[in-house]
């Protein structure tokens, strides 16, 4: 339901897809549910699809006047996201994913949580699981509000892009998303980097229940070690960028350190390993050689801590199970 066609557009929802379209019927459905007197408009993003996305999208579309399609030709899920907010024409530019289906009040719900967070640039909402028999991952059911002021750090994970929304004039500020990275790219960690910079930007963050979706993800428990991974490999890159910032180093170089003293096993030696990898990666895409040469040696010391820490913790482990029996 559309409200007066000569108001301006208070919402622009964006939905990035990548080949995807035999299961794009349950977002579809959800959008064509979703009631408000706000004027808002849907905006599909088809980033280089080689199935017949197009053909299931401009068919839904021919009688509807909310919704729009865009052809994204640079792979990667922050090329689309950011193409997706440069042609929105909302106050509030709201993300979700493919397989999200967002709250009949959604809009509703959005509008609300901005009004009611004046300072914020950045608001992440509900994301729930869908089906009951897929992995608990990539969710967020939290219905208690949380509050992260500007220029502070919030670790990767905290708001996702399943379901996050900006002020337009913070997504200007910081100059949109960073097509380099996201799922799709070597660097999957758009969505948390989005926030930092608004953060650091001069604008507050928050968590608002309000805006609630859906996500029917599909994960087998098998599936989430490999999923982990990418988060691993994400959160390497997001630490590194914001390394190579003057304005954030000492802040990131500290709670990177904080991480790895608190994973003391086994698995943190491992995501250390991913972290550090991918950061080094990153760097080199970046050109940032002598970042790089005066990180290396400092990497292999958080390395070799992080291996004599994981391997004293798991003998005092054996030690006391032994004990016990």
């Amino acid at each position: 339901m559309v409200a007066d066609p000569t108001r301006e557009i208070e919402v622009s929802i964006v939905i990035c897809t990548r080949n995807r379209a035999s299961r794009l019927s349950g977002t579809l459905g959800a959008l064509r549910a979703l009631r408000t007197d706000h004027r808002y408009e849907v905006i599909w993003v088809d980033n280089a699809s080689t199935d017949d996305t197009a053909e299931v999208l401009h068919r839904e579309f021919a009688d509807d006047a909310v919704s729009r399609y865009i052809l994204g030709e640079r792979i990667g899920l922050g090329a689309a996201r950011n193409l997706g907010w440069q042609n929105a024409r909302g106050a509030i530019v709201a993300f979700t994913d493919d397989d999200c289906y967002p709250a009949p009040d959604y809009v509703d719900a959005m509008v609300a949580a901005f009004a009611d967070h004046p300072g914020a640039g950045a608001i992440g909402g509900r994301i729930l699981l869908h089906n009951p028999k897929h992995a608990r991952i990539t969710i967020e059911e939290s219905e208690a509000p949380r509050l992260y002021p500007k220029r502070t750090f919030v670790r990767a994970g905290t708001l996702q892009g399943a379901n996050l929304a900006f002020r337009r004039e913070a997504l200007q500020a910081i100059g949109g998303i960073d097509p380099e990275l996201g799922a799709g790219t070597r660097f999957p960690c758009e969505d948390i980097d989005a926030v930092t910079a608004v953060l650091w930007a001069g604008f507050d963050a928050c968590f608002d229940p309000r805006p609630t979706v859906q996500h029917d993800h599909g994960r087998a428990e098998a599936e989430v070690p490999a999923l982990l991974n990418s988060y691993d490999r994400g959160r390497g890159s997001f630490y590194a960028k914001y390394i190579l910032r003057p304005d954030t180093r000492a802040t990131f170089v500290l709670r990177w350190l904080s991480s790895t003293w608190r994973r003391r096993d086994w698995q943190g030696l491992r995501t250390l390993r991913t972290e550090l990898r991918t950061a080094a990666q990153y760097a080199i895409a970046k050109r940032r050689f002598g970042a790089l040469a005066l990180a290396f040696p400092l990497g292999l010391v958080a390395l070799a801590v992080q291996s004599a820490v994981s391997f004293g913790f798991s003998s005092r482990r054996r030690l006391r199970a032994t004990k016990s029996r």
